[in-house]
């Protein structure tokens, strides 16, 4: 019993090693923590207790699966991030610090992504561009967590450089993601038009945002 709990682990250690997508790397590391305890408890002289049944040994389906994550969930919009390419894939930045690998959750399409963060010092946070400049490969995408950060890899449909990461016609729309503050979505679509506008168009925007700002430390 005791050399093929050690063969099973070999085994999964291996896929461990080559495994990518957050949800696999779950169900592998949880089937690993299941079966370590399970060697151990021989090791400490328990190996005359019965076998465990079949019903008792958890399987990666029962031993991963976290809390259902509430659809009413709160998210802090993660807006501000970067980002750069090169031929093959686009990378993306997220600085955040605290972020579990397993209290990710993702939304890879075509021509869009949405990466939500859960539990993060308490908040629950949430990247996403719903229209891209062009096609990616869903099921290539990934997210990977770092100390400080999160990169989001995606992968292009067709080699080529990005003019930008978003559609051309969706950075002139503004964000009005029900889940979003709706204000973000207006000054978005302002520095948009800033950046895109003419010299007199410069102007109106500027003083715009000027008194925006003024009425808003009024206010405080």
């Amino acid at each position: 019993m005791a050399e093929e709990l050690a063969l099973d682990l070999e085994e999964l250690r291996q896929l461990h090693s080559i495994a990518k997508r957050p949800r696999i790397l779950s169900l592998i590391s949880s089937e690993m923590r299941s079966l370590e305890k399970l060697q151990a408890s021989k090791e400490d002289g328990n190996a005359a207790a019965p076998p465990p049944t079949a019903s008792q040994i958890p399987t990666p389906i029962s031993t991963s699966v976290k809390a259902p994550i509430n659809p009413a969930l709160n998210y802090v919009s993660v807006s501000s991030f970067s980002w750069d390419q090169d031929m093959d894939k686009v990378k993306i930045y997220v600085f955040l610090e605290g972020v579990e690998q397993e209290k990710i959750q993702t939304d890879f399409k075509p021509l869009s992504f949405d990466v939500k963060f859960h539990d993060v010092k308490g908040k629950n946070y949430r990247c996403a561009v719903p229209k891209l400049n062009k096609e990616i490969v869903p099921e290539k995408c990934k997210v990977v967590v770092k100390p400080t950060r999160v990169i989001i890899t995606l992968f292009k449909a067709s080699k080529g450089d990005w003019p930008d990461l978003y559609s051309k016609e969706d950075k002139l729309k503004p964000n009005l993601d029900k889940e979003q503050d709706p204000m973000a979505g207006i000054m978005d679509l302002m520095k948009n038009m800033y950046e895109e506008g003419d010299d007199e168009m410069k102007r109106t925007i500027a003083k715009a945002w000027t008194d925006a700002r003024s009425v808003k430390a009024e206010m405080l």
